[in-house]
């Protein structure tokens, strides 16, 4: 007899993005604890991603978001395998949640290996002569270093955003899009554009 009910599964799916079906099994097998089945969905999406990373994607979507009032707007360019998927309305409704995300948050670049070499090293130094971190003791300033490193890249980086209004962060939403579509998605690059910016 199953550990879970309806509304766990349509919660499940809520919180993850994934199909119904794989809902169910993740349930099963985690006896109904929700954090194990995400856990479940999450590693499956990761395995099913990393086996699609490899294949070309030339084919996706241009598309534009301009928020309510005109004052932000945003060019995404979000690339698949085939046209067939980049015409289905999940994969449009990515890259429109992507469009948003991008609307919203502001980040600069697309992932951490986008961040140019002389950007990064500036960012590192700068770091790590702040005075807060040189009051602390040398064998652990790297690390300190290292963690706000990681803080920025929320910030700044769109794929370790977190994705609005949930626990996950852009990259688990592509990567559960991958799961679910079938296909490698990349994020090859936006443009924002903000009203009176760099004036």
């Amino acid at each position: 007899m199953a550990n879970f009910s309806a509304s766990d599964v349509k919660e499940l799916r809520e919180r993850t993005g994934a199909g119904f079906m794989d809902c169910k099994r993740a349930l099963e097998e985690s006896d109904g604890d929700l954090d194990k089945a995400i856990a479940l969905l999450r590693e499956r999406g990761l395995a099913a991603a990393a086996k699609r990373a490899g294949r070309e994607a030339r084919e996706g979507l241009v598309s534009s978001y301009i928020h309510p009032g005109g004052r932000v707007g945003v060019i995404i360019e979000v690339n698949c395998e085939t046209d067939f998927v980049a015409r289905t309305d999940e994969f449009q409704k990515l890259v429109h949640d992507l469009a948003v995300q991008v609307a919203g948050l502001a980040p600069t670049w697309v992932d951490v290996d986008r961040i140019p070499a002389a950007e990064l090293e500036a960012r590192k130094a700068a770091l790590l002569a702040d005075e807060a971190t040189q009051k602390k003791p040398e064998h652990i300033r790297p690390q300190i270093v290292e963690g706000q490193l990681k803080k920025w890249y929320t910030e700044v980086c769109l794929m370790d955003q977190p994705f609005r209004d949930t626990d996950l962060t852009v990259r688990d939403l592509v990567t559960g899009a991958i799961a679910n579509i079938g296909e490698n998605i990349r994020v090859r690059r936006f443009s924002r554009y903000a009203l009176g910016e760099e004036l």
